[in-house]
């Protein structure tokens, strides 16, 4: 972590202890546990949260569950959060946060692909975060115009969307993911059902309002 990383840290409200425990198991048990939000950008969602009000949530991308849970604990008590995460090898861990959050109630975790699971529930969003395969994330966009699962007003959020910087630099042959990023990036900023700005904090968050 750089000194300016550390001096945001520092300068923010302390990270929830059940949070906290959460990202050290992830470093411990998971394959590239910096995919976890982290103690900022979860503090980030949870205060989006508390401004835009949500009353229906989709996040796209759980991995191990942090960003769900910050985004949670910003929720009123009557809204939900709809959760979903392919890899059914994270359910267990998941859950195992979940269950000991005091936002339980909340959550509702899906295993399967986002783009099956989610035009099934029956919900039309107010608020999306967008955190799944890279690759997917322009089918992820369309998915939720395509199946009417936003609505004029309704907020989407793309993490990643800077991808370590790559989406300045020539793309290397084979490079799937920085070229789908980038893709995304030009269709939404061209989309005139939408209007956005990319927030550069940490790996950048595109910040999306329907219009």
């Amino acid at each position: 972590m750089s000194t300016l990383d550390q001096y945001i840290t520092d300068h923010t409200t302390a990270e929830d202890a059940l949070l906290a425990e959460l990202e050290r198991q992830t470093h411990l048990r998971v394959i590239n546990p910096r995919m976890i939000s982290g103690h900022v950008q979860g503090k980030l969602l949870e205060m989006l949260v508390r401004m835009i009000r949500p009353k229906r949530v989709l996040e796209i991308g759980t991995f191990t569950g942090y960003s769900a849970l910050s985004m949670a604990a910003g929720l009123d008590d009557d809204a939900l959060i709809d959760t979903c995460e392919v890899d059914d090898e994270l359910e267990e861990m998941i859950l195992s946060f979940f269950d000991r959050s005091e936002h339980r109630s909340k959550i509702r975790l899906h295993i399967g692909s986002a783009l099956e699971t989610a035009p099934a529930l029956g919900e039309v969003y107010d608020m999306v975060f967008i955190d799944g395969d890279k690759r997917e994330y322009t089918a992820y966009y369309n998915m939720l115009f395509d199946n009417n699962l936003v609505h004029s007003g309704s907020w989407i959020l793309a993490d990643n969307i800077l991808w370590y910087g790559k989406v300045v630099e020539t793309v290397a042959k084979g490079d799937k993911q920085t070229q789908a990023i980038i893709e995304f990036n030009d269709m939404v900023v061209t989309d005139p059902r939408v209007e956005n700005v990319i927030l550069p904090i940490r790996d950048g968050i595109n910040l999306i309002r329907v219009k």
